[in-house]
């Protein structure tokens, strides 16, 4: 018997999560910082918020809508240079959260239909010549939003803001600690 235990609908709840997180984080920042840049040729908060909400689209167009067995066959640079353009764009952090909410819900939702044969199938990535099934490469869009969710939480930090993660581990370690004296 196979067992699977992890599969599309745990693949699109902890999409989910990373996501919720990345909005909080959004709502956090001051919308006066959006444009802060931490350095000379780095995205400003608003262009990698953006960033992380359109960057998923690439893995729904690559499996989702053209169902891609080589990668070789899409055309990354036609796909992605209207993002970048767009990316540039002023962007108010209403729309923002707002597009980070709408646009990871339309990739969750996706994923959550997905079955274990679509996530097992292989695809082949050059040039590296070799192949890794979809389940591997729909990983991919929360690894690289969890990537650039730390540069935002560095970012805060450098706003004189303490990540909300950070403070959900700090009192979880108070209660743990004040349990285990109280024991």
């Amino acid at each position: 018997m196979d067992m699977n235990y992890y599969g599309a609908k745990e693949l699109a709840s902890s999409f989910r999560t990373v996501r919720k997180n990345t909005i909080i984080i959004a709502e956090e920042i001051g919308e006066q910082h959006y444009g802060f840049r931490p350095a000379a040729g780095s995205r400003c908060v608003a262009e990698t918020l953006f960033h992380i909400a359109v960057t998923p689209r690439a893995a729904h167009q690559i499996h989702g809508v053209e169902h891609l067995a080589d990668l070789a066959k899409f055309n990354f640079w036609e796909f992605f240079s209207s993002r970048l353009e767009m990316e540039k764009q002023p962007h108010s952090k209403e729309h923002l959260v707002a597009l980070l909410g709408e646009e990871g819900e339309r990739f969750a939702g996706w994923l959550d239909t997905l079955t274990d044969e679509f996530l097992a199938e292989r695809v082949a990535t050059p040039p590296l010549g070799t192949e890794k099934s979809r389940f591997e490469m729909l990983l991919s869009p929360k690894e690289h939003e969890m990537h650039h969710r730390a540069q935002l939480m560095v970012i805060e930090r450098i706003l004189g803001i303490t990540p909300h993660i950070t403070r959900q581990l700090k009192a979880r370690m108070e209660a743990m600690q004040k349990a285990k004296a109280g024991a």
